[in-house]
């Protein structure tokens, strides 16, 4: 009964402890603010892999291989796996005109099999909607505009087909989807997170590539120009700024890798007229065809598919596959890798930061257990009297020593749910301080040029919440351990006789 009474005693009528419960609280916040983030920023990274390439891709990257239509039926009959996709990647040069040019990643794809691998369909930002975004309060999202719900249907409609609209007596022109940040559109987003102005007003673009051989030699470049159909948004800064989609055919075609036939070489035969006189030359003749050639093979598992499993298993279809057709390049030829073997050296990066940083942290968080040592130090000095009386009226040593390990519990409790609320409250809100510190101030810290993603990830997990509490706890008890030990080893007469 006096523990209680005598720790919330201490606990309302004393500054002191009160301020090391301030810098507990601290010292928490900081520490899971910083493992939030940080661990959201890894999840992030780890779950957008899923939705840019699937688990698994297939490829071999500029002269790519044939029959993939047969690989991709093959592998969507193995149980592991949902779904495959082809694909054919380049680099090329696109310009809107008057200057604007960008060095981007053309991909071609096929809609329907790329959604059912990556979900693309979603990632389309110019369609009707229906709720405003979380902070659009005000409802100004042209995308919710009834008047032009059709005209944002029909957008979503060509991007999800990449099939062009039909213009009576006018050549059809084919359609691009464009990454939303390729000519920095983060300077049209308003606070609310949507983009203001109409981008799609310049309709049309030039994509320039430099289709290449089936030995690699490089060919002469191909020019076209594209409608700008939708622009998609995935939320990866490195993909929305440098990425756009046409249908794989269109991208084969300018490439050279589409279905051709395959002519005999040699000397060309001349053809003579009735008086013997040379007149041209024969056409080759045709021994085959060549078939169309993808760069990769995206794969989509099944939910709960172990990756390196999965890895292995689209390797060894892969490997069949090969045996089949001559001129498919062998399995040691092909790269066969998971978006986290593509990106172990950034993932273990982070990790090995994140690591280091909550060491760092910790070591500083140090400073709440030296400061309840000070702090009890000089309360057991100044309370010498107290528990003189304590252990005159029958107090145990073990009972004095807990009353003090007590109060630094009931500190370190105080501390760490005033922590928790702070960093709870600063984590779930991070963008919107970040959005109020560059409009208000002019700071801008995150720069998704840098850091990767659009937004500033996090990740307020309650197992990382557990443990900083704990440790937080942890570290008032054993500050106070030795000031408890103290007050236990008092002999009552002179504690008694000390005032």
């Amino acid at each position: 009964m006096y523990q209680a009474l005598l720790t919330r005693r201490y606990l309302t009528r004393k500054i002191m402890p009160l301020l090391a419960s301030a810098a507990v609280m601290l010292c928490v916040a900081m520490e899971l603010i910083t493992w939030s983030v940080m661990g959201g920023f890894l999840n992030q990274l780890i779950a957008s892999g899923r939705s840019l390439i699937g688990d698994v891709e297939i490829s071999r990257p500029q002269t790519g291989f044939a029959h993939y239509e047969e690989l991709v039926a093959m592998l969507e009959a193995d149980e592991l796996i949902v779904a495959a996709a082809p694909t054919v990647d380049a680099y090329g040069l696109i310009s809107l005109g008057e200057g604007r040019t960008s060095f981007c990643v053309i991909k071609g794809i096929d809609p329907e099999s790329f959604d059912a691998v990556t979900g693309y369909r979603d990632s389309l930002y110019w369609k009707p909607l229906d709720e405003p975004l979380p902070k659009d309060d005000a409802g100004a999202d042209p995308r919710l505009d009834p008047e032009a719900r059709d005209l944002f249907a029909a957008l979503q409609g060509f991007g999800e087909t990449l099939e062009p609209p039909e213009r009576d007596g006018l050549p059809e022109k084919p359609l691009t989807i464009l990454g939303l940040e390729v000519f920095s559109k983060r300077g049209l987003r308003t606070p609310a997170g949507f983009v203001e102005a109409d981008v799609l007003t310049q309709r049309e673009l030039t994509v320039n590539v430099l289709p290449t051989d089936r030995s690699g030699g490089w060919l002469e470049p191909t020019a076209r120009r594209f409608v700008i159909a939708n622009e998609f948004a995935s939320g990866v800064y490195e993909i929305d700024s440098r990425t756009l989609y046409v249908h794989i055919e269109e991208l084969q075609d300018m490439l050279r890798m589409d279905e051709a036939e395959k002519v005999e070489t040699g000397t060309a035969e001349i053809i003579y007229n009735d008086q013997g006189e040379p007149i041209g030359f024969g056409s080759p003749e045709t021994v085959g065809v060549d078939p169309a050639r993808a760069t990769a093979v995206l794969v989509r598992g099944v939910d709960d598919a172990d990756l390196n499993v999965l890895r292995e298993r689209v390797a060894s279809i892969y490997d069949e596959f090969s045996r089949k057709h001559d001129g498919v390049p062998p399995v040691d030829f092909i790269n066969v890798l998971t978006w986290e073997d593509r990106n172990a050296t950034l993932i273990g990066a982070i990790k090995k930061e994140t690591a280091l940083v909550l060491f760092i942290f910790g070591i500083i968080s140090l400073t709440s257990v030296f400061l309840v040592l000070a702090i009890f130090w000089s309360m057991v000095s100044e309370r010498t009297k107290d528990v003189g009386i304590l252990r005159a009226i029958g107090a145990s040593r073990m009972g004095v020593a807990w009353l003090w390990i007590r109060y630094g519990l009931a500190i370190g409790a105080v501390g760490t749910t005033l922590g928790i609320g702070l960093a709870y409250l600063v984590i779930t809100n991070i963008n919107a301080i970040h959005d109020w510190l560059g409009t208000a101030l002019g700071i801008s810290i995150w720069d998704p040029a840098v850091y990767y993603f659009t937004t500033i990830p996090e990740d307020f997990d309650a197992t990382k919440v557990v443990i900083v509490a704990a440790a937080g706890v942890l570290s008032c008890a054993i500050g106070a351990v030795v000031p408890a030990a103290r007050a236990a080893r008092m002999d009552p007469v002179k504690a008694l006789r000390f005032e």
